[in-house]
């Protein structure tokens, strides 16, 4: 089932998410890694936005094309070539890449069409999919957010975290 977003995807602004996973990672003794394509470091940029995130942000990988997916994360060619590159496989195994290639036990990955262009009837502007592991356990989902580029990337931000806040808590 595909979700679509109007609204924020929670009720904590990207800030305030960001310092309740740093607190989560902290308490736990974990490092998180990213790996994103179609918010190109957002996520990232996001987390080392706050002072002292070297205590518990490792890397963040920025794998736009689909060779960067391979060669950075692992994902395998035929994967992205059986199921696309927005594709529950894809975001599973960029994930799963994430923490593989990083000295972290956490990982976010996002893969989507942020639009304006791209989108196809199966695949509309908008469908994110996410890929989370924490501690060896990988959940994925797919969403679609409403919104001009700007909007479902921000968007793809915020659940991001807060799916990974909501799964530290787990």
């Amino acid at each position: 089932m595909v979700k679509t977003m109007n609204e924020s995807v929670s009720g904590h602004d990207t800030p305030e998410l960001v310092h309740l996973l740093a607190d989560l990672l902290q308490q736990q003794g974990r490092m998180m890694a990213t790996a994103e394509s179609c918010t190109g470091g957002l996520i990232a940029g996001a987390c080392t936005d706050l002072s002292g995130s070297s205590n518990w942000f490792e890397r963040g990988f920025v794998t736009y094309s689909n060779e960067a997916k391979t060669e950075l994360l692992g994902v395998d060619a035929a994967l992205i070539a059986d199921h696309g590159a927005v594709s529950e496989e894809v975001a599973r195994a960029m994930a799963e890449g994430a923490v593989a290639r990083s000295r972290a036990q956490v990982a976010v990955a996002v893969t989507g069409v942020a639009g304006p262009t791209g989108g196809s009837p199966e695949k509309p502007v908008g469908t994110v999919w996410f890929g989370w592991s924490v501690a060896g356990n990988v959940r994925t989902e797919r969403r679609r957010f409403d919104g001009d580029r700007a909007a479902v990337r921000a968007a793809t931000v915020r659940h991001a975290l807060q799916t990974l806040v909501d799964l530290m808590k787990a």
